[in-house]
């Protein structure tokens, strides 16, 4: 299948802390099953792209908290590919310590970085540009992302606008925006150039590690091959590769994608791409009773009965022993929610 210098590395290591309290820390959203499909949102990942890589060019970047949740639900992958990191940095060091292990084994290594908190509805067309993406990161130095083009003025997305300048159907980076405001993400759909970036990169393992002594030399210097130390990896800035790489790179490519892209970052985004009732509301099944609600998203234990009236656009989220409550419009305050609940009751909620 897989006896060339393509591997792919998988991104496991997110606290998922905005679909609390359904992602907790010690099993977070990548190793949850949302959708009762009876595989989680990493082993989707994995036989997404399983039928293009060897499991032994297959890598899992994982924090070493979760070691046996990826051991457990992975078992397929060989034990050296299971790089485990000592603390939460982001993934600029993460990648940097990756690409190093990498380049150990094979210095020609052409990588894909892969979230795994993500659905894909086309997995043929998903496998079909993962692969013309590797053949045009393996000619050179250029670095690749792929982009989807935006379907509403999403603000919650990061958005990466493409000049007129092509190599072949990868078109230059022209800048990078970050969360906008409704009325920037409506300019941007307006004009045609800006894109979805969906956190989907592919370089050659070389590129990029030179790309990180130029730009970020506070990480090459501290990332080594082989498992960093605690101290060592915890000094490194905590740092996201698109902000420490791409966005300062002059050699960043984009491939405008069509593979029925969503995104599992937020319970927003978990509202948008789920099944609704006659009024908008998400149930995921349960057993609730609506008077005059709307657009509501209600998730609790199967075993229990949900009565709600007069109640629009809320989370309604009851998961072991919390139970959340909030505005959707508020989604994003889920992360101080949870950094509160920690300070002030420790581990025990969250």
């Amino acid at each position: 299948m897989n006896n060339n210098h393509n591997y792919c590395m998988l991104l496991a290591g997110g606290k998922g802390t905005r679909l609390w309290p359904y992602s907790r820390r010690d099993v977070p959203k990548q190793f949850l099953d949302f959708f009762g499909m009876g595989m989680s949102l990493l082993q989707m990942t994995y036989q997404r792209v399983k039928p293009i890589f060897d499991n032994d060019h297959i890598y899992i970047l994982a924090n070493r908290e979760h070691a046996a949740l990826v051991r457990e639900q992975l078992p397929e992958i060989p034990e050296e590919n299971i790089l485990l990191e000592p603390q939460y940095r982001n993934t600029a060091p993460a990648i940097t310590w990756a690409a190093s292990h990498l380049y150990a084994k094979d210095p020609n290594a052409n990588m894909a970085v892969l979230p795994t908190d993500q659905v894909i509805l086309n997995e043929n067309e998903f496998r079909n540009c993962l692969l013309r993406g590797l053949d045009f990161v393996a000619q050179g130095t250029k670095l690749l992302t792929l982009v989807i083009k935006p379907t509403r003025p999403e603000t919650t997305y990061g958005y990466i606008q493409v000049s007129d300048e092509k190599d072949g159907e990868m078109f230059r980076v022209q800048s990078f925006t970050e969360k906008p405001a409704k009325e920037f993400a409506q300019l941007f759909m307006d004009t045609g150039e800006f894109y979805w970036n969906v956190g989907i990169f592919l370089w050659n393992v070389e590129s990029i590690l030179t790309n990180v002594v130029d730009n970020i030399p506070e990480i090459a210097e501290k990332v080594e091959i082989g498992r960093p130390s605690e101290d060592i990896y915890a000094s490194c800035p905590n740092l996201s590769i698109d902000y420490g790489i791409l966005e300062r790179s002059k050699d960043v490519y984009a491939m405008v994608c069509s593979f029925g892209w969503m995104d599992m970052g937020s319970w927003e985004q978990y509202y948008q791409m789920s099944p609704k009732d006659s009024n908008e509301n998400v149930t995921g099944g349960n057993q609730v009773i609506a008077y005059n609600s709307e657009r509501n998203l209600i998730q609790t234990p199967h075993e229990k009965l949900v009565v709600v009236e007069d109640l629009n656009d809320f989370i309604v989220m009851e998961h072991q022993n919390v139970l959340l409550i909030c505005p959707q419009s508020k989604a994003a305050n889920i992360r101080k929610y949870v950094n509160d609940v920690q300070v002030h009751l420790g581990d025990k909620f969250v």
